[in-house]
């Protein structure tokens, strides 16, 4: 047999008897190629072990099949959830991926980055890092100059760029209007940092949800964590400090709620008995807790995948049609999983 290393498109089409543009044809699926033709080239190619190069597919059909991916906090949980579904469906796909993690959430020094990816030749970018403070201050002035599909997941909605993001809003007001279902008449939150949009829309969610219920909302009802099990429990003890009268709290991630179960326990709370408690992420281990824990569960594996599909979407429109598809905000419901905590 043939080393494939030494294999070169000339022979294949010797072999087969016909011309080197009928077996590019053919490695790119063309539709101007006989099945008997195909059948014949394709035999050739698996007798010969021939391997297409990839980047003469690339240039023969302007595309690729790269995608730059940003993202930051791969220690964190969500943000590696999030990777994973972008990796397994760009596998499906036939993408590659070219990974950059940021080094701090907030890095506002992009310019040198897209730079990179561009002269790559990447399809397009997935923007994976969350929306910190004014990490998006730069879309308004580079934006236009960007002739591939960029793509973000998990932002607020602008009107120049197309985001695919959980439904935080909506998740953390189900979460409150649970505990309200279930009688509770003080129900506090424990929310992430609040220069992060997802924190913001948690509390959010909380707050309206409270409103609408004709309840009572106020600053020392609320405390402050940043994601991790250690600040979940001194926003928790504070937060009992200052509204003694909490039955429910709803807690702005699981790990956060984690230190909240394990505190309770210590001072003689007993969940859900004294105090009823929601999550938000649905984390696996959250299932584990003691008790188990009531919590959102936001399907970030989805979230990627469904980034992936749609960015391959809008760069067949770009080749094919030559135009950008119009910017869609496109948002994943999360589900609420009501355990023993509740």
């Amino acid at each position: 047999m043939t080393d494939k290393i030494k294999t070169t498109i000339y022979e294949v089409a010797k072999m087969a008897g016909v011309s080197k543009q009928t077996v590019s044809r053919v490695i790119n699926n063309r539709q101007d190629v006989s099945n008997e033709t195909r059948k014949r080239v394709k035999s050739i190619m698996d007798e010969l072990n021939y391997q297409p190069s990839a980047i003469a597919q690339s240039l023969s059909r302007q595309k690729s099949y790269l995608f730059g991916v940003v993202t930051a906090g791969l220690r964190f949980i969500g943000p590696s959830r999030t990777l994973s579904g972008i990796t397994s469906m760009a596998e499906e796909l036939g993408y590659g991926l070219l990974l950059k993690e940021l080094a701090s959430f907030n890095s506002n020094n992009v310019k040198p980055l897209l730079q990179w990816f561009k002269s790559h030749q990447v399809d397009g970018i997935i923007w994976a890092a969350p929306e910190i403070e004014d990490n998006r201050y730069w879309l308004k002035d580079m934006m236009p100059d960007l002739d591939i599909p960029v793509l973000f997941i998990t932002m607020e909605e602008q009107n120049q760029v197309t985001v695919v993001t959980t439904d935080n809003f909506s998740g953390a007001k189900a979460a409150t209007e649970h505990l309200i279902q279930i009688g509770r008449k003080h129900i506090g939150h424990i929310a992430g940092p609040l220069d992060w949009w997802e924190a913001r829309q948690r509390k959010l969610g909380w707050e309206t949800a409270l409103k609408e219920a004709g309840m009572q909302v106020s600053e020392q009802m609320c405390t402050l964590g940043n994601w991790s099990p250690k600040s979940g429990r001194s926003a928790f003890l504070e937060l009992l400090d200052k509204f003694p009268e909490m039955d429910g709290v709803f807690v702005g991630n699981d790990q956060m709620a984690l230190s909240v179960l394990q505190a309770s326990l210590e001072i003689g709370k007993e969940i859900p008995r004294d105090l009823s408690v929601v999550g938000f992420d649905g984390i696996a281990d959250s299932e584990f807790y003691c008790p188990p824990l009531t919590t959102v569960y936001q399907n970030q594996d989805e979230l990627g995948r469904v980034a992936v599909a749609e960015l391959a979407s809008q760069i067949e429109h770009k080749i094919n049609e030559n135009i950008f598809v119009e910017p869609k905000y496109i948002t994943i419901q999360p589900e609420l999983i009501i355990r023993q905590s509740s």
